[in-house]
């Protein structure tokens, strides 16, 4: 999981009456996308961005914790 905001690529894309901001974890590749009004701050829609990444990224690191304890048990298979 990213240490800073810095290590987040962020994309702003404004479509109409919103604004949908993409972030992007360049060390696993993972990217969320959120969408917010576009009467939105730009730094309220950034931490939204990145408070979703880090969910996602929290998120995969559990379920790769979990998928790693059941082989120990023994077993067969794995999550998709």
């Amino acid at each position: 999981m990213p240490q800073r905001e810095d290590e987040i690529l962020l994309e702003f894309h404004q479509i109409g009456n919103f604004v949908r901001v993409c972030a992007v974890d360049p060390v696993t590749f993972t990217e969320v996308s959120i969408q917010g009004p576009a009467t939105a701050s730009q730094s309220d829609l950034k931490r939204m961005a990145i408070r979703r990444l880090q969910y996602v990224l929290n998120k995969k690191a559990q379920t790769e914790e979990g998928a790693g304890a059941e082989a120990e048990q023994g077993q067969k298979g794995f999550y998709i």
